[in-house]
């Protein structure tokens, strides 16, 4: 097998003699060429390069959630095709690596280089579903390209935490858990809409449901991870299914503290509820329009700002080891 290494130099949990043990321990089982991403943009570029040629039947990506994301949209830029192209693996070295662990794979690369390298003798991979997210027709946002997503996607009040993220990070700070935390209460402070929701969810042949405040897509279960503890906005989400929404109408001081803590108690069974929460299941395509533009995010990635999405649920997807 001819396989392909995508690694990110800059992984958090990850050291340049772990990445070179796990190197040595996948060359031993498969023809392996290493490429160290130099730019952000440079592992979909490895990864189209890759699913457009013949030479390569499975490409790793050993970094994060956002490195996953970049290889994915690189496979599949031309469209999926999974009896075609190449095949993923994940390798988790980032903070949370949320596609990883609902894959089942260990939280810590040497172990999850054992179980692909078990995967590979094997002959063990799955096929998943991802959501797909395009600029919604007529609301200003048609130059912006589409983008796919492994396990979560945002529009608001999430997007917002993540885009706060990022700037703490270019400023040389850690992603880290507390982190997050931080900047979720900055975020509940600063935001001007939180009392009174901009969005709007679209569904062909459904009436529209409005003001919405908070807008959580799910591709999965978990949704996120705070620390080791699972959290889960919709706890029936799965890769063999469509999309499920997590739709918020109050981000009030006591409807943020009811949620909020719900969520960090919430368990596979049993999510956020209440008059103010929404959750819809399996749907197969929707669209988010909100009256003014809107922090937007796939896969803990921002985006910038947005006033429309379309998404859908594209079923058997992509072709995983694992």
């Amino acid at each position: 097998m001819r396989a392909l290494l995508v690694v990110n130099p800059t992984a958090t949990t990850t050291s340049a003699r772990t990445r070179d043990v796990l190197i040595h321990a996948l060359a031993s089982e498969v023809d392996l060429e290493a490429v160290t991403t130099e730019r952000r943009g440079h592992a979909h570029d490895l990864a189209r390069a890759a699913a457009r040629g013949k030479d390569v039947d499975l490409v790793v990506a050993l970094g994060g959630d956002g490195t996953v994301n970049e290889v994915v949209n690189g496979l599949l830029h031309d469209g999926p095709d999974p009896e075609r192209l190449p095949g993923i693996a994940v390798v988790p070295g980032g903070s949370t690596n949320v596609f990883a662990r609902a894959l089942g794979l260990p939280n810590n690369a040497v172990e999850a280089t054992g179980a692909l390298l078990d995967a590979l003798r094997q002959g063990r991979e799955r096929t998943v579903g991802l959501g797909l997210a395009e600029p919604a027709p007529g609301t200003g946002d048609d130059g912006a390209p589409l983008r796919w997503f492994t396990f979560c996607a945002g529009l608001g009040f999430d997007a917002g935490v993540v885009g706060r993220v990022e700037q703490q990070r270019e400023r040389g700070r850690r992603s880290t858990h507390p982190l997050y935390v931080r900047q979720v209460l900055r975020q509940f402070l600063g935001d001007p809409h939180r009392t009174s929701g901009t969005i709007s969810l679209l569904r062909d042949g459904v009436e529209p449901v409005d003001g919405l405040v908070v807008s959580l897509i799910s591709n999965t279960s978990p949704w996120s991870y705070l620390g080791n503890k699972p959290l889960y906005p919709s706890p029936g989400a799965s890769f063999d299914k469509g999309l499920d929404v997590l739709g918020l109408s109050s981000m009030s001081m006591v409807s943020a503290m009811r949620y909020g803590s719900q969520l960090v108690a919430s368990t596979p069974e049993r999510g956020p509820r209440g008059k103010h929460a929404m959750s819809l299941h399996d749907l197969s395509a929707f669209t988010l329009v909100s009256k003014v533009p809107l922090p937007f995010q796939v896969d803990g990635d921002h985006l910038g700002l947005r006033t429309g999405v379309k998404f859908t649920g594209v079923r058997r997807a992509l072709r995983v080891i694992v």
